[in-house]
């Protein structure tokens, strides 16, 4: 069977960037409808970092002591080794303090209580419509104009969503976008992640996010509430390699270079257990056609150095949602009005993916290329006879270039 549906805007992707767009252009009055393929939101591996201006913005909109339930655990620090047994802080984000930020921490929390969160918040709204289940497999165009989408539901019916707007929030393989010609111009990363994890007693092991670095690979443990979240950081295009040599040969190196995490390595029993992300670091020159926005990853991948991917997705559906309200209120939305959220978000992107690529030039490629078993010693040096100037990363990892806040429309009281 094949239906044809109507709304104002559609929003291909039910991750962090949809589910924002969603409930705040909801929130607007504005009938949007978001298409999810996945059953549910429980996948492993995902972003789970919830920064400082995310944290702001959910208490704009009235759900700050909603997050606060829900299980989570807070880095006030990024630091790295120095020396026998010390340690040099090169982001600290308790110095937030300094400018009576509220949130002086990252909130790691599972990515799907973050969704689930945004998906109830939206479900109060009416104009708000969630379709779990349903895969977007194509654009629906007229001339030159994208006038919505056709998607696929489980049972194999396919039916077309017709939009006033659709906005592309699929991630860094967008099918939207690569139908719409929207190629990103792509820059070289010297690595790849392998993430997997091993049990932890609750209030054990490290708090804060210390990376241990080897020549040629390097570990950061992500401290969870009853497990820790490991990634391993080696050379780009190494996968093949580390799975002909199995199981056995990577409990070694994890044994050796996180000793106080030996005791459990044997929870590792498969490489299917070990999940490979292969790192992109892209961004396109034009986020939108006639009829179709691109934002977060769609319009822009980021290493996840730093964790920042989600905290930028998140900041453009809400330009995106401040920008397109009105505009899809009064049934005109234009490719100018469309090419005012990339205006709008293009000078963060630049400023954190350049970030990014000096992180990648100074700090990262080195040790992976096995040139170096850690940072450069000057930078550390510096960092520990003027820590004042841990305040720089903290900021523009934790809160960004230009954060922003939630448009008058989309605040709510704090719920009861």
């Amino acid at each position: 069977m094949a239906t044809t549906e109507r709304t104002t805007c559609a929003v291909i992707g039910g991750g962090p960037a949809g589910m924002v767009l969603g409930l705040l252009l909801a929130r607007a009055g504005v009938d949007v409808t978001v298409l999810e393929k996945h059953a549910d939101f429980l996948r492993d591996f995902r972003g789970d970092t919830v920064h400082p201006s995310t944290l702001r913005l959910l208490d704009d909109l009235g759900l700050g002591e909603r997050f606060a339930r829900l299980p989570h655990t807070a880095l006030t620090e990024i630091a790295f080794p120095y020396g026998d047994g010390e340690r040099v802080v090169v982001g600290d984000l308790n110095r937030l303090r300094r400018i009576r930020y509220p949130y002086p921490y990252i909130a790691i929390t599972p990515q799907w209580d973050f969704l689930n969160l945004l998906a109830s918040a939206a479900a109060e709204e009416p104009t708000f419509s969630l379709r779990m289940r349903s895969e977007v497999t194509e654009l629906v165009r007229d001339g030159g104009r994208v006038r919505g989408v056709r998607y696929r539901t489980e049972d194999g019916d396919t039916h077309t969503l017709l939009a006033d707007v659709t906005v592309a929030c699929d991630g860094r393989w967008s099918l939207a976008r690569a139908q719409a010609g929207l190629r990103p111009r792509e820059t070289p990363v010297p690595i790849d992640v392998w993430w997997f994890r091993l049990s932890r007693k609750p209030g054990t092991g490290p708090q804060e996010l210390t990376p241990t670095m080897r020549a040629g690979q390097f570990f950061v443990v992500i401290p969870r509430r009853d497990y820790f979240q490991i990634a391993l950081v080696a050379k780009k295009g190494l996968d093949p390699q580390l799975r002909r040599r199995g199981i056995a040969a990577l409990r070694e190196d994890i044994a050796a270079a996180l000793p106080e995490l030996a005791d459990r390595v044997d929870e590792l029993t498969t490489m299917d257990q070990i999940k490979h992300l292969d790192v992109r670091l892209n961004r396109l020159h034009r986020w939108h056609t006639d009829g179709l926005l691109c934002i977060g990853d769609a319009a822009h991948a980021m290493s996840p150095i730093g964790g920042v991917g989600i905290n930028l997705a998140v900041q453009d559906a809400v330009a995106a949602a401040r920008t397109l309200a009105e505009p899809l209120r009064q049934g005109r939305v234009s490719p100018e009005t469309l090419a005012l959220v990339r205006r709008r978000r293009l000078m963060p992107t630049l400023v954190i993916q350049g970030l990014q690529r000096a992180l990648h030039h100074l700090v990262v490629a080195p040790v992976v290329e096995g040139r170096r078993s850690g940072p450069p010693k000057p930078m550390l040096t510096l960092l520990r006879r003027a820590p004042w100037l841990s305040f720089v990363p903290a900021y523009l990892l934790g809160v960004g270039p230009r954060p922003e806040r939630a448009p008058a429309f989309a605040r709510r009281p704090p719920a009861a």
